[in-house]
């Protein structure tokens, strides 16, 4: 007979952006700004990511397709590929993520791909600490999640390929 095991995670959800704290509206607010600049005339569906550092400086990064599909890259991958190409040693203590597509009202909150949690996770294991996750907009819902793992649990990772 199988052993059966289940996984689930707690986050937190608000109705509303003043119920962050200032930073955490601070840095959905910079996500929803920089995705007003995202390259998505294909599909579209403009997406923001902010990353905010230990030392309290944000890296931002917005979505950016390509003709030849699958060329393009998420908002979260290219704030943080920017970022740790120009500040490897940097700690991550949270990102926040916004989306606003061009033809549609969202109906719900989006979350990462699974690219960009696989992506995101890396760093987070790599750093040893957990990376906060804020998924929503300034003009509704807000989740916030502790961590990437908590939204990859059965992550594909370096520990789990070593020989033993």
């Amino acid at each position: 007979m199988p052993l059966k095991k289940t996984i689930d995670f707690s986050y937190e959800v608000f109705e509303n952006i003043s119920q962050l704290s200032s930073e955490e509206a601070e840095l959905l607010r910079k996500a929803e700004e920089i995705l007003l600049k995202a390259y998505a005339p294909y599909s579209r569906f403009r997406v923001g990511a902010a990353i905010r550092l230990t030392d309290g400086s944000v890296v931002t990064g917005n979505n950016q397709e390509n003709i030849a599909y699958p060329s393009g890259l998420c908002a979260e991958r290219v704030a943080l590929f920017h970022l740790m190409s120009q500040r490897p040693d940097a700690i991550i203590e949270s990102i926040a993520i916004a989306a606003n597509p061009l033809d549609f009202e969202l109906s719900h909150i989006i979350s990462p791909c699974g690219s960009c949690r696989q992506a995101l996770l890396e760093y987070e294991l790599r750093m040893e600490r957990p990376i906060q996750v804020i998924l929503g907009s300034s003009k509704g819902e807000i989740i916030k999640v502790p961590s990437v793992r908590s939204l990859l649990p059965l992550s594909f990772e370096e520990a789990k390929l070593k020989k033993s």
